[in-house]
C-alpha cells in the first residue's frame, strides 16, 4: 500500500524552509523551461497531447469570447484555444518568465500573435476584475499552488457567471495493478529521465511528489465545491494516471 501523504506535507522543489513553494517553483520552471517541451512528451509518453485536446473541445463547446489559461508553462493550450476556438482573447499566464519566453518565441511573427498574451503573474493573486473571464484552464499546474484554495477563490473571482472552468492534472489510479505499475513508473523510471535530460536533477523528483500529495477525484470536487464552484465533474483519464475536472459559477 502507498497511503497518500496528508496535504499539511507541503512538497517544494529544493526543500528550502527559507523560501517560499512559490519562489521554489518559479526557479525551478525557470531552469528547465528550455527542454520542458521535449520532457513532457518523453515522460507522458505523447499521451499529455491526447489530454490536451480533449480540454480543448470541453472549452470550445461552452463558445467562450474571452479564455485565461493559468500556469500556461510554454504556452501549449493557449496557442491550441488560439487556433482552434474563435474567441476574441486568450491570456496565458504564469510564474516563471523563462517559460513565457518560450511561449512567446511561439507566436513571434504569427497572426495568432494579434489574440494571444502572455502575462507573468501569481495566480493566487490574479491581475484581472472580477468577472473577466469566459472560461479558465489549468493544465498539470493547479499541484504548484502555493495556497490551493487562494488560487480556486481568485479563479473563482475572475470567471464570469456561467463560466466554465476546467482542470487538467495527474492523479494517481486506484486499482491493481495500474496503483502499483503507476509508482514504479512515477518513483522509478520519472526522476531517472529527469535526471538523464535535465539540468535540474530535483525538477521531476519534485513534479513526482507533488502528483503523490495532490487530492484528486471526488476529494479535489469537493474542495472546488467548497470554495462556491457548481456543476462540478471529474473525469478520469487513461486508468485514471490524469483526471480533468470541471466546474462552472
Amino acid at each position: 500500500m502507498h497511503p497518500q501523504k496528508p496535504m499539511e506535507e507541503k512538497v517544494t522543489p529544493y526543500k528550502d524552509k527559507d523560501r517560499s513553494k512559490k519562489e521554489q517553483v518559479e526557479q525551478m520552471f525557470d531552469t528547465i523551461s528550455g527542454n520542458y517541451d521535449g520532457l513532457n512528451r518523453v515522460i507522458s509518453l505523447g499521451i499529455d497531447q491526447k489530454w490536451r485536446r480533449k480540454v480543448v473541445k470541453l472549452v470550445a463547446q461552452t463558445a467562450p469570447k474571452s479564455i485565461l489559461d493559468i500556469a500556461t508553462g510554454t504556452g501549449d493550450l493557449a496557442l491550441q484555444f488560439a487556433s482552434k476556438i474563435p474567441a476574441e482573447h486568450v491570456v496565458g499566464l504564469d510564474l516563471s518568465e523563462g517559460m513565457l519566453s518560450v511561449a512567446r518565441k511561439k507566436i513571434e511573427g504569427k497572426a495568432i500573435s494579434k489574440k494571444v498574451s502572455f502575462v507573468k503573474g501569481d495566480s493566487e493573486q490574479l491581475p484581472f476584475e472580477d468577472n473577466s473571464f469566459d472560461a479558465i484552464s489549468v493544465s498539470f499546474g493547479i499541484r504548484n499552488f502555493e495556497n490551493l484554495e487562494k488560487g480556486l477563490a481568485e479563479i473563482l473571482r475572475v470567471l464570469k457567471p456561467q463560466g466554465f472552468f476546467v482542470i487538467l492534472e495527474t492523479s494517481v489510479p486506484t486499482s491493481f495493478p495500474w496503483k502499483q505499475g503507476y509508482y514504479f513508473y512515477s518513483k522509478g523510471i520519472l526522476p531517472l529521465i529527469g535526471k538523464l535530460f535535465s539540468k535540474d536533477k530535483v525538477a521531476y523528483r519534485y513534479l513526482s511528489d507533488s502528483a503523490a500529495v495532490f487530492p484528486h477525484g471526488e476529494r479535489l470536487n469537493n474542495i472546488l465545491r467548497k470554495i462556491g464552484f457548481i456543476e462540478v465533474e471529474n473525469k478520469p483519464q487513461t486508468l485514471g494516471v490524469a483526471t480533468i475536472y470541471t466546474a462552472s459559477k
